[in-house]
C-alpha cells in the first residue's frame, strides 16, 4: 500500500515537470497584400478603382493626401515573421506609380519559351 502511494506521488511529481506548451496566436495586422492585387493596378486608375482592388489603406497621411500606405505584418510566434509594404502615389486623383515590396509581374523579365536553348538536341527529323 505504501509502495503504491509512493509510486503515485513519484508519477504525479514527474508529470508536473513537463508543462504543455502554451498556445500562441498568429497575429496579422494591416491590409493583406497579394501579388494578384498588385498585378491589377494600372497607372491612371481612380482612387475608387484602387480602393476596390486593394481595400482602404491602413495609413493615410492627412498632410499628404496623394499617398496611400499599405502595410501587412504576420507573426507566428517563435516560427515565422513577415512584413510587407506598398505605397501608392496619386497625381490629380489618378494612380501615378507605386513603390514597396511588390512589383507588377509584367515588369519581371521572363525567359521566352520561343527562344529555347540552342544547345539542346533537336527532336526527331523526318
Amino acid at each position: 500500500m505504501r509502495f503504491t502511494a509512493f509510486l503515485a506521488c513519484v508519477l504525479l511529481a514527474s508529470s508536473a515537470c513537463t508543462f504543455p506548451r502554451l498556445y500562441r496566436a498568429t497575429i496579422q495586422q494591416g491590409n493583406v497584400i497579394s501579388q494578384e492585387m498588385v498585378d491589377k493596378l494600372e497607372p491612371g486608375m481612380t482612387r475608387n478603382q484602387v480602393a476596390f482592388i486593394m481595400g482602404e489603406p491602413v495609413l493615410r497621411n492627412p498632410f499628404v493626401a496623394d499617398r496611400w500606405h499599405y502595410l501587412y505584418r504576420v507573426e507566428v510566434p517563435g516560427r515565422y515573421e513577415e512584413e510587407k509594404r506598398l505605397t501608392l502615389y496619386f497625381e490629380d486623383d489618378l494612380l501615378a506609380y507605386f513603390t514597396g515590396d511588390y512589383a507588377p509581374s509584367a515588369a519581371v523579365p521572363r525567359a521566352d519559351p520561343a527562344q529555347a536553348d540552342d544547345t539542346a538536341p533537336a527532336g526527331p527529323q523526318g
